[in-house]
């Protein structure tokens, strides 16, 4: 094809992209079935030649762009999903044409030190240990197989067993400790590094899903004690200050899964849920989720730094080795994209106070959304101290059709869940575009949609 110039096609998308986030607010969250339907055109055979730059995107805008669910709206509730900051989409468009494959730092020097500094302004605002190493990921899964994988290393290497040379065949068994309300990735990533979703020892939790402390096993190392930090249903945390000093004196490592509870701790006002996780030594976190930088995007962060370049760094003949930190000695992909730029973005516009009323403000929405259901009638399952808020509106069947409903009135999106037996809606409040008036809307027609479903 031609070498043709970029900047009409840049600025058609430009146009395009902010005419869809500037409509977000007026139309329905869910896509029409109309608009679904019309996706049926997609499907047809690969062209014979060449299509025109301006002609693709007019396709997808028309075709796509009326078939998304408006996540990066103000009333999307359905996960824990923020609408990605101007300033970040801004950052990723910018990144993207950098095209820099951000695995070593000699030959992509710019994104690699935009990294570097992110990284460290992450550690301090989520009051981590100064010196923790990290990498940045496509989100929590990841985050946990690469900071798991680090702790895999480390205990068995204190057992005298390489696992990255000699694999964990005649390991010595390595116990592996869960919370029975463990969130599903955390499980994956087990899976993934060989050490199984069934042998996991389990600890009960209580009826927020915290781990019972006082129901911690006995064990001896090698050992990987791991916990949670927002629970997805209700945001409840284990008690990091109870386990992680029993743990780590056991000769433990211990890890934190924190998709979005781990920013509790950059709010004063909410920094005692997640007392003690300091302790760990590793930790995962989602920066799509309340940091509200556009998907993927994830971090794992490790305390022993050797230990996490143990378990992610390789070599070749062909791949420089230079003076300063390599992006891709700390994550799973050696080819990824800059995806820390969108991170160091958020920050800079943030600023350390403008994380903390981020969270601060979502919180007191999602109490809110409690208050006012509850005032209706409505039962309220979970203790409200996060973003997360579960509601029962009868048995399964009713709280099913009130589901579907709000989905269908489009005024804002809600999923559903079980938790412990009971069907509830799950409303998740984590977007920087949620505004007080956007709260108000949507409990009033979840408020309809329930007066109608009896």
């Amino acid at each position: 094809m031609p070498r043709t110039s970029t900047s009409p096609l840049l600025q058609d998308a430009a146009l395009r992209a902010a005419r869809y986030l500037d409509g977000l607010s007026d139309r329905p969250v869910a896509p029409s079935p109309r608009a679904v339907a019309r996706l049926d055109a997609l499907d047809r055979p690969l062209p014979e030649r060449p299509s025109a730059g301006a002609e693709i995107l007019a396709e997808l805008d028309d075709l796509v762009s009326p078939a998304t669910m408006a996540m990066a709206g103000p009333r999307f509730f359905g996960f824990v999903i923020g609408g990605a900051l101007p300033e970040t989409v801004a950052a990723g468009v910018l990144a993207t044409a950098w095209d820099q494959n951000s695995a070593r730092s000699d030959v992509t020097p710019g994104t690699a030190r935009v990294e570097d500094v992110a990284l460290r302004w992450l550690v301090d605002v989520l009051g981590l240990p100064p010196g923790t190493a990290g990498g940045f990921v496509t989100g929590a899964t990841v985050a946990n197989f690469t900071a798991l994988a680090a702790a895999r290393h480390a205990v068995l290497a204190r057992a005298g067993w390489d696992v990255e040379e000699q694999g964990l065949f005649g390991a010595p068994p390595v116990t592996v400790v869960v919370g029975a309300e463990a969130h599903v990735s955390l499980l994956k990533a087990l899976s993934m590094l060989g050490l199984g979703r069934s042998r996991v020892t389990t600890v009960p939790v209580d009826g927020q899903g915290r781990m019972r402390a006082g129901a911690l096993p006995p064990f001896a190392p090698p050992a990987i004690v791991c916990l949670q930090a927002g629970n997805v249903n209700t945001g409840a945390f284990d008690p990091a200050a109870e386990i992680v000093p029993r743990a780590r004196e056991a000769g433990a490592w211990v890890h934190v899964d924190g998709a979005f509870g781990l920013w509790a701790r950059a709010v004063p006002s909410r920094a005692l849920l997640a007392a003690g996780l300091e302790g760990a030594d590793s930790w995962a976190t989602d920066t799509h989720k309340w940091l509200n930088v556009p998907y993927d995007s994830g971090v794992a962060l490790v305390r022993d730094e050797g230990a996490l370049r143990a378990a992610m760094r390789v070599t070749a003949a062909y791949l420089p080795q230079g003076e300063r930190r390599d992006p891709a000695d700390f994550t799973p992909e050696l080819s990824r994209r800059a995806r820390g730029v969108e991170v160091w973005a958020a920050l800079r516009a943030l600023g350390r106070s403008g994380v903390a009323e981020l969270v601060e403000r979502t919180c007191r929405q999602a109490r809110r959304f409690a208050d006012g259901l509850a005032a209706a009638g409505h039962r309220v399952l979970n203790e409200v101290a996060l973003n997360q808020v579960l509601v029962s509106f009868g048995d399964a069947e009713r709280t099913g059709r009130v589901i579907a409903a709000v989905q269908e009135d489009g005024t804002c999106w809600c999923g559903g869940t079980v938790w412990q037996g009971q069907s509830a809606m799950r409303i998740s409040v984590s977007s920087w575009a949620t505004t007080d008036e956007d709260v108000e809307q949507s409990l009033d027609a979840i408020r309809r949609a329930a007066s109608r479903a009896t």
